[in-house]
């Protein structure tokens, strides 16, 4: 979700709730829900839930049992494959009465501040204007981003839920995923709508018998029923379009002849999802595998297997996980040639397939770049997976990017895990801080890049994968290799096209121009309409700024807090901004680095008349030019 978006339901909360105005970004759901909270007389500063009684819980959690049995072990292999985004599922009753809540420690501890816990009740008459709540109103699936819940204590949250009912179409309870505003995206509604669709389809499964052909070919996954004998009944059509076969061609075959026969002893394969391979012609498809046995009269006379190929796991993870590029190059905001060189080459080097090599100091905008040539390259519409190799531990390096097998070392997920380059498959898989990348790991990852297979920790099945790879770097990678410190060949192989991305220094053309987009950005968080004062501009030129767009974002926010009226000026200023020893120790500008800026600001004060700025700087009109041409400056950029 946009940052524009945040900011203006952000403005529109306070309208409404200072001055009772509607903004037209509110949507006709919202505004009923808004004006039935404050009907209500719900407090837009609280938003607690309310504890029940645990007599009353307890009762309540008995004539939901049916209910809870189903939904359980789907949130739990839901919260399998997003273990890790920040997310916290939710499942509660008819009347907004929380029932059973998932997910990390952390998320969870800070759901339970809210009493967003188990025995609470999250309806809108309680807490305002929230995702269960409203959806229990509007008896439709909904999703509440940030300011758009009624309570400002929601407003860091985002809420994704859909209603789930029975064969009658009556409610039945809410399944709910939320986690922080920052992470809010689109798909995580289409994430619980498939999950209450789910739940919904096992609840008919367990209701009655005469419905299993209906549920069997309404079912997205694919799912295989056999007999006590191993023997299959039936396949649904999506089960044999994923094993790429044709109508009832294994009707009566033996199950074992193609997943083999250990995984019926696995206990995990009947208690979660699991990785599994059927092995169809001799081809393998790699599936998510769930068996659930079928039982009448307490006898196992069957069991049903529903599987996903990987491929869609995989899609599903990266939607939830947010593993998609953002920005583009018109992201990108420049004046100055070398950088507008940079974002040429990117694009010549996105139509390709090969490795990029992004160089750059911190703070210059290495990710940026690397979203973007993902975003103008074919894989536009493929994950993009982003990976800091700085800020993993050594020992977890190798299990983060090829994923593992289950039981592969002590501490590691039960049912394994899938690396980045697994999940990158068909995208972009952009390795940042390539530079800090172990010495004795960079030798594997020679080989994969040699080759794309990869094989799990653990595991002895390797897999093809089409990822193309993106790295950046703040260090010297080429004195890296003199140094020993990184493989020559891996440097080569990294390096086929490389782009490098200028310092703030070398392009002190842009600083008004970003400095202005970052207060642009503050004032329209903020309401405000602050301004940045010429002089202001002057100042950092003439303190010879070293910093880059990450320093000078930083200094903007600083001084826009600072500010006390609307006018940003040099006197907020602090002493050490003109103490430029504090970014580096070399601040001797060249002849030539000093000529060129005593002309761009003579072009300046003469408004880009450049007679008069050589009459100021005392050089010829001829040499005027000369230089204006050496230096590649544009007098038409100074005339207002």
């Amino acid at each position: 979700m946009s940052s524009k978006f945040l900011d203006e339901m952000r403005i529109a909360w306070n309208r409404y709730i200072n001055y009772g105005e509607i903004s037209e970004i509110v949507s006709p759901l919202l505004e009923k829900s808004w004006k039935r909270c404050m009907k209500s007389g719900v407090d837009p500063y609280g938003g607690y839930g309310t504890k029940i009684s645990d007599k009353n819980f307890k009762k309540i959690v008995k004539e939901n049992k049916e209910l809870l049995e189903i939904s359980k072990p789907i949130m739990e292999n839901l919260n399998s494959l997003v273990f890790g985004t920040g997310f916290v599922m939710v499942l509660s009753d008819k009347n907004g009465v929380i029932l059973h809540v998932i997910g990390e420690k952390n998320i969870k501890e800070e759901a339970r501040k809210l009493l967003f816990s188990p025995g609470s009740v999250w309806t809108e008459e309680e807490v305002g204007t929230n995702a269960i709540g409203t959806c229990i109103k509007e008896l439709e699936p909904i999703q509440i981003i940030g300011c758009e819940h009624f309570c400002k204590t929601h407003h860091n949250w985002t809420c994704s839920a859909a209603p789930i009912r029975n064969n009658k179409g009556e409610i039945l309870g809410v399944i709910n995923m939320s986690g922080y505003s920052s992470a809010a995206h689109k798909h995580t509604l289409g994430v619980v709508v498939a999950a209450a669709y789910s739940i919904e389809n096992e609840l008919y499964l367990s209701k009655s018998h005469a419905m299993i052909d209906t549920t069997v070919e309404a079912i997205v996954d694919g799912i295989i029923i056999i007999d006590k004998d191993y023997k299959i009944n039936r396949i649904n059509k999506a089960g044999e379009i994923i094993l790429g076969l044709e109508r009832n061609a294994l009707d009566g075959k033996d199950i074992r002849s193609i997943l083999g026969n250990s995984i019926f002893k696995d206990k995990d394969s009947f208690q979660k999802r699991i990785d599994w391979d059927f092995m169809i012609h001799e081809k393998r498809i790699p599936c998510n595998v769930k068996i659930s046995p079928i039982t009448l009269d307490n006898n196992i006379e069957g069991m049903a297997i529903l599987f996903k190929e990987m491929k869609d796991v995989h899609k599903t993870v990266n939607i939830v996980s947010g593993n998609k590029a953002t920005y583009t190059f018109d992201n990108i905001l420049t004046k100055s040639p070398k950088t507008k060189k940079s974002i040429k080459e990117a694009k010549k080097y996105a139509r390709t397939k090969g490795c990029v090599l992004i160089e750059g100091e911190s703070g210059t905008g290495k990710e940026l770049f690397a979203h973007a040539i993902h975003n103008y390259s074919s894989r536009r519409d493929g994950p993009f997976v982003a990976i800091n190799c700085a800020s993993l531990p050594n020992d977890l390096v190798e299990s983060e990017l090829f994923g593992y097998e289950k039981g592969a070392f002590t501490g590691a997920v039960k049912g394994g895990k899938i690396g980045k380059f697994e999940l990158a498959n068909g995208g972009t898989l952009f390795l940042d801080e390539i530079g800090e990348f172990p010495f004795n790991l960079q030798a594997k990852l020679l080989r994969v890049l040699d080759d794309y297979r990869i094989t799990r920790i653990g595991g002895n099945v390797s897999k093809k994968l089409d990822v193309r790879v993106i790295t950046a770097t703040n260090r010297n990678l080429a004195l890296e290799v003199k140094r020993k410190k990184f493989r020559e060949d891996l440097y080569y192989r990294l390096n086929v096209f490389k782009v490098r991305i200028p310092p703030l220094r070398e392009r002190v053309e842009d600083i008004p121009i970003l400095a202005n987009h970052f207060l642009k950005r503050l004032n329209l968080l903020n309401g405000t309409h602050k301004k940045i004062d010429k002089d202001f501009f002057e100042s950092i030129e003439m303190c010879s700024w070293k910093g880059n767009i990450r320093e000078l974002e930083n200094l903007i926010e600083r001084l826009y807090y600072l500010a006390e009226d609307d006018k940003i000026t040099m006197e907020l200023l602090s002493e050490d901004i003109f103490r430029t020893e504090m970014f580096e120790e070399d601040n001797i500008l060249s002849i030539e680095e000093q000529e060129k800026k005593l002309i761009i600001k003579a072009l300046e004060k003469t408004n880009g008349h450049v007679i008069e700025a050589g009459e100021i700087t005392d050089i010829s009109k001829s040499a005027m030019y000369r230089k204006l041409k050496k230096y590649n400056i544009d007098p038409e950029e100074y005339r207002q």
